[in-house]
C-alpha cells in the first residue's frame, strides 16, 4: 500500500519483505530514501539501519508499531532521520518523503553556487560542499545531523527553539514529538566531541533551545 501511494506520487519504488533482503536492495539500488519497518523478520530494522549507515547517507524514515519511546530513540541513535508510528496516514508518510527530498544535497543545483564556509574554532562547516571538518578531518554525519548543523551555523547568533529547527529541517508540516531534535543534537555533539556543559560547538539556551557555539 505504501509503495502504491509513493508510485502514484511519482516515485520509483522497490519493496523488500525481510531485513537481509532490504539491506541487499539498498546496496544494489542506492535509493535516496529508505522507509524502514522496525519489525522485520530475519534482521530487525534497527540493525538494518545501523548497517545502512556504514555505506550510505540516504534518508531513513523508521516506521514502528511500538510506541515505546525507547524504541524510537534507539532507531534514531543508529542514524534514522525521522520516524512514523503506526497507525499512520499513508499521505502523511508521502509528505515526509517529499519533505526530506526537498532538502538541499551536495552537488544539487542549489549547492553549485558560491556559498560561504563557516569556521568555529577547529570546526569548519562548508555550505557549498555540504561537508563538515573538525581539526581538518571530515566528520561523518547523517543527512539530518548535517542539516541541523548547517541551519545553526548559518545564523550563529540566533537561538533556535525546537519548533524552529523542526520547521527549518523537517518542514513546517511535520507532526510528532519535538524532542526528536534533542536526540539528533546529542548525536551531533558526540561526533563533534562536544558536550551540553561546554557548548563549544552547540550551546544550549535555557528556556529556548540551541544556538551555535563559538568553537
Amino acid at each position: 500500500m505504501v509503495a502504491a501511494y509513493l508510485s502514484r506520487a511519482g516515485y520509483q519504488t522497490l519493496v523488500a519483505h525481510t531485513g537481509p533482503e532490504g539491506l541487499a536492495l539498498v546496496r544494489e539500488s542506492g535509493p535516496e530514501v529508505v522507509i524502514l519497518d522496525l519489525g522485520l523478520p530475519g534482521l530487525d530494522g534497527i540493525e538494518v539501519c545501523r548497517q545502512i549507515r556504514t555505506f550510505s547517507d540516504c534518508y531513513v524514515i523508521v516506521v514502528t508499531a511500538r510506541k515505546d519511546e525507547v524504541d524510537t530513540l534507539i532507531g534514531l541513535s543508529v542514524g534514522a532521520d525521522d520516524y512514523v508510528t503506526k497507525p499512520f496516514s499513508v499521505r502523511e508518510l508521502v509528505a515526509r518523503v517529499q519533505a526530506v527530498l526537498r532538502r538541499p544535497r551536495a552537488g544539487s543545483p542549489a549547492q553549485t553556487q558560491s556559498q560561504p564556509a563557516w569556521v568555529f574554532g577547529a570546526l569548519r562547516v562548508d555550505s557549498a560542499g555540504q561537508q563538515v571538518h573538525l581539526h581538518g578531518e571530515p566528520v561523518a554525519l547523517t543527512p539530518t545531523e548535517r542539516d541541523l548543523l548547517m541551519v545553526l551555523a548559518a545564523r550563529p547568533t540566533m537561538a533556535f527553539s525546537r519548533r524552529q529547527l523542526i520547521e527549518e529541517v523537517w518542514g513546517g508540516g511535520w507532526v510528532g514529538d519535538e524532542h526528536l531534535v534533542d536526540v539528533h543534537i546529542a548525536h551531533l555533539r558526540k561526533k563533534l566531541g562536544d558536550s551540553p556543559d561546554s557548548g563549544q560547538y552547540i550551546a544550549t539556551v535555557r528556556g529556548v533551545g540551541y544556538r551555535m557555539g563559538r568553537g
